[in-house]
């Protein structure tokens, strides 16, 4: 029986782990809709491409850097979140 798709706090919770390893205390005090380059000490384009990376191998998902609007998607952890759960969606269909 496969498992159930995250929910999206659970989805949440997991970027939110993501981010811990890399920026520690300041991404635990992230708010969903702050700007990561702008709260995270470091988060730069390098820290951008390597979080997407680390998002794409946390959920088994894979990025269109070319059709998804990364810079969207990506600047802020309800962003991330909402659209790592469409991806997951997506791919159950």
């Amino acid at each position: 029986m496969p498992t159930a798709d995250p929910t999206l706090t659970e989805v949440n919770a997991r970027l939110l782990t993501v981010l811990e390893k890399r920026f520690g205390d300041a991404a635990h005090a992230l708010a969903p809709d702050a700007d990561l380059s702008e709260r995270l000490p470091g988060f730069d384009s390098l820290a951008a491409l390597e979080y997407v990376n680390a998002v794409e191998g946390e959920f088994g998902i894979e990025v269109d850097f070319v059709g998804d609007d990364v810079r969207y998607w990506f600047s802020t952890l309800e962003r991330t979140a909402a659209y790592v759960h469409e991806r997951i969606e997506d791919q159950a269909a």
